[in-house]
């Protein structure tokens, strides 16, 4: 039951996820290494898998993924929004479900630039009036 390879791509932060999805049994690959091995925190690992599961789909896909950019999170985040998009592409009655989940939004939080004469964002020097 060949079905040609889907791909797709997640982005959350700094983080970029491209996707590669084709039939299988359940392994996820990403930069070369085994999903347990790159996200060894089990919190991480569940972010991943959560569209997946949502679908009862865990076993059913092997997905090969390039995930460049961002920290331990963001990358995780990416990536699920990248599965979620795949799983929509495979087969579109998945969009309900992945939506309720809200598996399909980007989320556009970004970390808000350091503005001049100030050291933080939003954060003011000490103001003395004398």
């Amino acid at each position: 039951m060949g079905m040609e390879v889907i791909n797709s791509i997640g982005r959350r932060k700094a983080a970029v996820a491209r996707v590669y999805v084709s039939e299988g049994k359940g392994n996820i690959t990403i930069n070369k290494r085994d999903l347990n091995e790159y996200f060894p925190l089990e919190q991480f690992q569940y972010v991943v898998k959560q569209p997946l599961l949502v679908l009862d789909a865990v076993e059913k896909y092997d997905i090969k993924v390039n995930l460049d950019g961002g920290g331990i999170k963001g990358q995780a985040e990416a990536l699920r929004l990248a599965i979620a998009r795949a799983l929509v592409k495979i087969d579109e009655e998945n969009r309900p479900e992945l939506k309720k989940n809200g598996f399909l939004t980007r989320d556009a939080r970004v970390v808000e630039r350091k503005k001049p004469g100030q050291p933080k964002a939003r954060k003011r020097f000490q103001f003395s009036k004398r």
